[in-house]
């Protein structure tokens, strides 16, 4: 079996020129983090861990260190990954204080006989597990500060999902013994309430994808014989004709088959199969490059 990941960086609004290049330069790194790791014999599991950890650790995007801020100005993350070989799954909401979620989401699926932490359990088994605890305030850039200034000054006014949503990151890999899994992780939406939680720690933007199970429809319309790009689309569009509900969906099939799919305005993703890397973000605008 060809191993494959496919990442992305949130389904969005626009992406301003200037952001782009590092909004680039954040998926190559991740699809190929998470390719490395499935070249070298790892596991589907190990390669969306460490795709989304590179993403993370990344500023640009909705996740770890680049999380939008909730009304009191404060970092709540939220994040899961499961292991489609027997589908086992860890999961965290409103955590605060470390630097990568899904590291403990996986802890979770691995070391407790639970699937879903939240808050001060989350915290207090972080802290049994050895996870550094580093300061709120590393976690908040000032990109983010001023995008909650923006939000409460502009609290009135009506916005589309897509608009309120920054996006999360996730990863789904296929590795060389056929199995799958995947992991997502989010700071959620701006100036959002104290203990929300969304779609992304809920195994499967938020609300829309929580009310259609997003996920959950698409590997209904592939057993009934679609193929990944038919069942994304159809799925999207139910979720856009249901619920006015924009965003997206990476898919990977048990075959290898694969697909990025959006009705938002943008959405990064890149994609690594074969020693090709597949990456883009506007529609109809897709790169191919060798991978190093």
């Amino acid at each position: 079996m060809n191993p494959i990941v496919v990442v992305h960086g949130g389904g969005a609004g626009p992406i301003s020129k200037d952001r782009k290049e590092r909004v680039h330069q954040g998926m190559v790194r991740a699809a190929t983090v998470g390719y490395g790791i499935l070249r070298e014999g790892g596991s589907a599991v190990d390669a969306v861990e460490g795709a989304v950890v590179a993403l993370e650790d990344d500023p640009e995007f909705n996740a770890g260190c680049g999380s939008v801020l909730n009304t009191n100005g404060e970092v709540e993350m939220d994040a899961s990954i499961m292991d489609g070989k027997d589908l086992s799954a860890g999961a965290v909401s409103a955590v605060q204080c470390i630097a990568n979620p899904i590291k403990l989401a996986r802890l979770v699926m691995e070391k407790t006989p639970h699937c879903f932490l939240t808050d001060q359990g989350a915290a207090q088994f972080a802290a049994a597990m050895g996870v550094p605890e580093i300061p709120g305030e590393k976690l908040v850039t000032e990109r983010n500060k001023k995008r909650l200034e923006k939000e409460k000054h502009e609290k009135g006014a009506q916005k589309t999902d897509c608009q309120k949503n920054l996006g999360t990151v996730g990863a789904v890999a296929l590795d060389c013994k056929g199995n799958v899994a995947y992991a997502t992780s989010t700071g959620g939406i701006v100036n959002k309430m104290v203990g929300r939680v969304g779609d992304s720690p809920c195994l499967g933007h938020g609300e829309s994808i929580l009310k259609v199970n997003l996920a959950r429809l698409t590997l209904f319309h592939i057993e009934q014989g679609k193929t990944v790009e038919e069942a994304a689309d159809l799925s999207l569009g139910y979720m856009k004709s249901r619920v006015k509900g924009l965003g997206g969906l990476i898919v990977v099939s048990k075959t290898g088959d694969w697909v990025a799919k959006w009705t938002s305005t943008s959405m990064p993703w890149a994609a690594a199969k074969d020693g090709k890397l597949h990456f883009g973000i506007d529609p109809d605008d897709t790169t191919i490059t060798d991978l190093p």
